[in-house]
């Protein structure tokens, strides 16, 4: 197994925590030097904080572990092509690459509704490399969903 893989797998098994607390099963990690220094899995519900994103929650304990909020040489790994707000905060975040799996075509602002990334007014460029466990991903979120669907219908 790649290390692209590897890392992207340790974010699945994120996602999959935020599936079990009833969340939607979004999860991401922060690797710097070959080591995951933050994680990260959605807890908007149980936070009851809108902005208690995966990618926000991984980039609040990566800054810790370094002590800074500059996140540069480092690399964010996230189930779902990220939001406007997440997207933000990777830009701000100064991550170097940021890699994910399933595009996210209501949210998603590396491509799929707005491209934050490629707005030549920021100051800060980023490697974006996507599809990285696609299937594996859009299957976690589908499954989310029809378990709610099959849930809301009975009640």
């Amino acid at each position: 197994m790649d290390q692209t893989t590897r890392w992207m797998r340790a974010a699945l098994q994120e996602a999959q925590k935020a599936y079990k607390e009833d969340e939607v099963p979004i999860g991401a990690v922060i690797v710097y030097r070959e080591r995951i220094i933050g994680r990260g899995h959605n807890q908007v519900e149980g936070l009851q904080d809108p902005t208690a994103h995966a990618e926000i929650l991984a980039i609040g304990a990566a800054a810790g572990f370094l002590h800074s909020w500059r996140l540069e040489g480092a690399t964010i790994y996230v189930t779902i092509e990220p939001c406007p707000m997440c997207m933000g905060a990777i830009i701000l975040s100064r991550l170097d690459r940021l890699i994910f799996g399933a595009s996210d075509p209501r949210f998603g602002a590396c491509g799929s509704v707005v491209n934050i990334s490629e707005d030549y007014r920021l100051n800060h460029k980023l490697e974006i490399i996507s599809g990285v466990l696609r299937d594996e991903c859009s299957w976690l979120l589908s499954s989310f969903f029809q378990k709610l669907r099959k849930v809301t219908k009975s009640t």
